[in-house]
């Protein structure tokens, strides 16, 4: 499995948001990525537009593999390339209800039935903003609820930095698709109010209209909202008692359980550390575990500005520190585990690497200060 180091952080932490509780999961966990649920959605939207799979196989999370496997957290960035791809192909106002129409129920997963599961319409909206990370990039995504008492008004942004008309068509896509949960929470039509976007109007509003089920949308509006009459959205709905925090619980749990997919080097070096000791590693060795020849192997570390050899004393170095986080180890058996003679030639190691004498480096080990954990196993592994 691939494996992508988010490219963005958050900006911070969470601030409390109409709609959301004090125990809410931190929504900016997953920050960079989304579920491979929306991914796979937005590739058969693309499929769909006619854009040509070899423009975005490329791209970090587009493998079947990662697509199959609903642990997996796609980096944001490429599903930001494939709406780049579609608008390409189709206005953005067209993009957005191809995109709701492939969003068909169970299509992004937990999400779905978390919004149409719940006892009332409503409620089913509050866990959809509750545990958005479950369908978007919550480090750009935002959806706050809004009441007055005779109106609720559901508000939707993406922060991130987008052409306008990815944005115009994420932002579309987005109301699109809550407008067409309620629909099937409620099993009838229900139409909003009004509906505002940040979108300039386009020429044509028919896909628009098509996707919302009303005439009354305004454009150019400072934040994309949908409004509805309170009643149409806090009428009891039949449910399974208690189904709703299950679905919860299992939606904090699959949050928890979520890996980031990563890029090549990654799964390499995610390789290499979990070699059985039994096996030597040899760089035929790595080459075979990862069904290549070892001249390829050789050649995609080198486009990855590094070498076998300097990989090797990466893993020595990270297998040494290791051993040195542990007490209950002497320097002798740390030196002839890590390779070395005896522990002149470690102590001199541990210098070379860290810039302290190494009764130091043990020291600051054995108060907590150096995290000394195992490294992180790629998705889908």
């Amino acid at each position: 499995m691939t494996l992508d180091r988010l490219s963005r952080t958050a900006k911070g932490p969470a601030r409390h948001r109409p709609g959301l509780t004090r125990h809410d999961p931190p929504l900016r966990r997953h920050a960079g990525t989304t579920p491979a649920a929306f991914t796979r959605v937005n590739v058969a939207a693309a499929a769909r537009l006619g854009v040509d799979r070899a423009q975005y196989a490329h791209l970090l999370g587009t493998r079947p593999e990662h697509l199959a496997d609903d642990r997996c957290r796609i980096p944001a960035s490429t599903n930001v390339r494939l709406w780049e791809l579609m608008t390409l192909r189709a206005p953005w106002h067209e993009v957005a209800l191809y995109m709701a129409e492939q969003s068909t129920l169970g299509s992004l997963g937990l999400w779905d039935y978390l919004v149409t599961q719940a006892p009332t319409p409503l409620e089913g909206l509050r866990d959809a903003a509750r545990f958005l990370a479950t369908v978007a990039d919550t480090g750009t995504e935002t959806l706050r609820i809004e009441e007055d008492g005779r109106h609720v008004t559901l508000r939707h942004d993406n922060a991130a930095e987008l052409t306008d008309d990815v944005a115009s068509a994420i932002r579309a896509y987005a109301l699109g698709l809550l407008r067409q949960r309620i629909n099937e929470t409620t099993r009838r039509t229900v139409t909003p109010v009004k509906v505002v976007l940040t979108a300039r109007a386009p020429r044509s509003h028919s896909s628009l209209q098509r996707l919302y089920g009303t005439q009354a949308i305004e454009f150019a509006g400072p934040v994309s909202s949908l409004t509805f009459r309170a009643a149409d959205l806090t009428a009891p709905l039949s449910h399974a008692p208690g189904l709703s925090e299950l679905l919860r619980r299992h939606a904090e749990q699959v949050l928890a359980e979520s890996i980031p997919v990563r890029d090549w080097l990654d799964l390499f070096r995610t390789t290499l550390r979990t070699l059985p000791d039994t096996e030597v590693p040899t760089l035929r060795v790595l080459a075979r575990r990862m069904s290549l020849s070892p001249r390829t192997l050789q050649r995609r570390l080198e486009e990855h500005r590094t070498t076998w050899s300097e990989e090797l004393q990466a893993l020595r170095r990270e297998h040494t520190l290791r051993l040195l986080a542990s007490p209950d180890l002497t320097l002798d058996v740390i030196a002839r585990r890590a390779g070395y003679a005896d522990p002149g030639g470690l102590r001199r190691a541990v210098q070379r690497w860290t810039g302290q004498p190494l009764a130091a480096l043990r020291a600051s080990d054995q108060d907590g200060r150096r995290p000394t954990g195992p490294p992180a196993v790629p998705c889908g592994s």
